[in-house]
């Protein structure tokens, strides 16, 4: 069953979606210290569990907790219970070791796709709205739109930004401080609101130059997210021009209000960010004549996202009713699903080395808004919102299931679902052939290869290997498994093809 009557991805773009070698940098500060927890998480999960089900039950509980959240302070103004913050930082933390250890089951069973990065980035989009969501709410963040507008969006920039760079380089890179430092920056957010209350946040705090609210403090200590727009712009320029680590001269605010501080780090930051773009302009990706991966205009890109974007400033601020100030919670989840949407499509411009259109459905929801503005809002802005992010959330819905099945339809593999017990690991003698990943290890890997170096991985994929050649080498495989998820394992003939970090997967059958 499909959801569009005509499908969204070419032989040509399937064939080449077939070949994607996954390739990723990390430096991250804190990955190194929780790889061990990730390592022991992954040995106590059975075998028979997909890694797309591992990662999708993290994205639920984390949409879970923060639309509970949401529940108590949908204005983000309201101060929501304490357990509510407390729920929040548990939902993010599950779903954090989920998404760490999704690729580190896929190989330890043998079943590493394409489809699985690209669902582990899908899964990614949606989650970053969400979680940005929550932390402004954590805050009452509500009190300040315009800097609840910034944090939110500047979220979903960051993470375009980073499958943008990989669109134009081919490698996706994560740096000193990054997806990790971030989450564990949210998570404290909400164990602080959890511990003190979200009042804590509004805090009068005697500084140099006056006296600033706490989370005004901590606005000055979030410039190390600077890092993350630095390592974007190298993607392109390896040791730009711009200067790193610029700081905030403290005795130089005094006397500025509070509220302003937020919209003056805004203006430093893109500042920055437009100045060393300037170097990526000219410099150009890795393609032919400086084009991307799939040769087309580095710059190419931004037009879609724009798209969203800009309607989504100027609706909030030419509302009569002020639908952004009433409703922000409402108004954010309606542009980030579709932020999520053309995130989506990006990757799998990467995955697939083709061209990204820039128009798209999802565009339907603000244009219904932005038309009832131009008409002087003959219906309720509140409901024309309320559509607006039903049909963002269902166009995005309806576009990821359709690309996800195609996908299994061209590999001959189920979402949810993989063989079990899984085969051992094969390997072809004096070769070392290209490795493919299931799901990101950016957590884990310096390059696409480096994953496979970790000494701790490749225990747990050498004990899933002996596993496999013997029935009584793990206990794992003598779990019951409930039938939902019971599949017989492929053939060599017919069987679905499969992706080992020590294998060159099988040619799968072109439709």
């Amino acid at each position: 069953m499909y959801f569009y009557k005509q499908k969204l991805l070419q032989p040509g773009q399937l064939k080449k979606l077939g070949d994607h070698k996954y390739s990723c940098s990390n430096v991250s500060l804190l990955d190194p210290f929780l790889q061990p927890w990730w390592c022991w998480l992954v040995s106590k999960v059975p075998l028979w569990l997909a890694p797309n089900l591992i990662t999708i039950v993290g994205l639920v509980i984390n949409i879970l907790t923060t639309l509970i959240l949401i529940y108590f302070s949908p204005n983000g103004r309201e101060e929501p219970p304490r357990w509510a913050s407390a729920l929040c930082a548990l939902g993010l933390f599950i779903y954090q070791s989920l998404d760490a250890i999704d690729g580190k089951q896929a190989r330890r069973t043998n079943s590493s796709t394409p489809l699985g990065e690209l669902f582990d980035h899908g899964c990614d989009s949606i989650s970053t709205v969400f979680v940005a969501l929550s932390a402004c709410i954590s805050c009452q963040l509500g009190y300040y739109p315009r800097w609840m507008f910034f944090q939110c969006f500047c979220a979903m920039t960051l993470f375009y930004c980073a499958h943008w760079q990989t669109y134009v380089s081919g490698t996706l890179r994560f740096g000193k401080i990054d997806v990790t430092e971030a989450q564990c920056t949210i998570i404290g957010i909400h164990l602080i609101s959890a511990v003190f209350g979200p009042s804590i946040w509004m805090t009068k705090i005697p500084v140099i130059g006056g006296t600033w609210n706490l989370y005004t403090v901590c606005t000055i200590f979030s410039l190390g997210y600077l890092q993350v727009f630095i390592t974007f712009c190298r993607t392109f320029h390896e040791g730009g021009v711009g200067k790193n680590g610029s700081t905030v001269a403290l005795p130089m605010l005094g006397g500025v209000d509070i509220k302003i501080v937020p919209l003056y780090f805004a203006v430093f930051v893109f500042g920055l960010l437009a100045y060393e773009n300037a170097s990526v302009i000219f410099t150009g990706g890795v393609g032919k004549n400086g084009s991307t991966v799939a040769g087309t205009s580095v710059l190419s890109p931004i037009i879609p996202f724009l798209f969203v974007v800009v309607p989504a400033y100027v609706i909030s601020q030419k509302s009569t009713d002020h639908i952004y100030e009433n409703y922000p919670a409402l108004y954010i989840m309606a542009f980030g699903m579709i932020t999520a949407k053309v995130t989506n499509r990006l990757v799998v411009a990467h995955m697939t080395k083709s061209e990204m259109e820039y128009l798209d459905w999802g565009l339907i929801g603000p244009l219904c808004l932005f038309l009832n503005q131009y008409f002087n809002s003959f219906l309720p802005e509140y409901y024309v919102l309320w559509f607006a992010m039903l049909w963002c959330s269902v166009d995005l819905i309806r576009y990821c299931g359709q690309v996800c099945l195609e996908i299994c339809a061209y590999l001959r593999i189920e979402l949810f679902r993989i063989p079990y017990p899984p085969k051992p690991l094969m390997t072809s003698q004096g070769t070392n052939p290209p490795h493919h990943h299931h799901h990101h290890e950016g957590r884990n890997a310096s390059s696409s290869s480096e994953a496979d170096e970790h000494p701790l991985n490749n225990n747990v994929s050498n004990s899933s290997s002996r596993a496999s050649k013997s029935p009584q080498a793990s206990p794992l495989r003598n779990l019951a498994v409930p039938p939902m998820f019971q599949r017989a394992p492929s053939s060599e003939d017919g069987g679905s093809p499969r992706v080992t970090p020590h294998a060159s997967p099988r040619r799968p059958h072109q439709h």
